[in-house]
């Protein structure tokens, strides 16, 4: 008698999973329509304010990126593509070149990347982007 008294109680003594799950459906649903409203954005790339740590004895060449995205060198109009060559051209009469890239706030960042990598091309290594400032 002691057996059966034994099995009764333990079939009686089920874990009912239904509101467990309802629970964890109503979570991951939860979760979906929360996941959807998150737009992720590219990375910023803000460009720094303030003024440059480099002193004016150092600085010896200027490259500007204009908020209509032209590129200016000894204060002319260049072609993008040209910036390495007329870099190249003015650090062969330099010791210790370096190079500031004054860029626009408007201009765009991909510009201001693509004149980067050509001063990189370049070969100087010694340079700084700053902010242009308006008059």
């Amino acid at each position: 008698m002691r057996n059966q008294s034994f099995h009764t109680l333990e079939d009686n003594t089920k874990i009912d999973m239904t509101p467990m799950l309802d629970i964890i459906f109503i979570m991951l649903i939860f979760f979906i329509v929360t996941a959807s409203f998150l737009r992720e954005t590219g990375l910023p790339l803000p460009i720094p304010e303030g003024d440059s740590q480099h002193s004016p004895e150092k600085v010896s060449l200027i490259v500007q990126v204009s908020e209509t995205n032209e590129v200016l060198f000894n204060a002319r109009h260049i072609d993008i593509r040209a910036v390495a060559v007329n870099l190249k051209r003015e650090i062969s009469e330099l010791d210790n070149p370096s190079v500031i890239i004054h860029a626009h706030p408007g201009a765009k960042t991909d510009i201001v990347l693509q004149v980067v990598d050509r001063v990189r091309a370049a070969g100087i290594r010694d340079f700084v982007v700053v902010p242009l400032k308006e008059n």
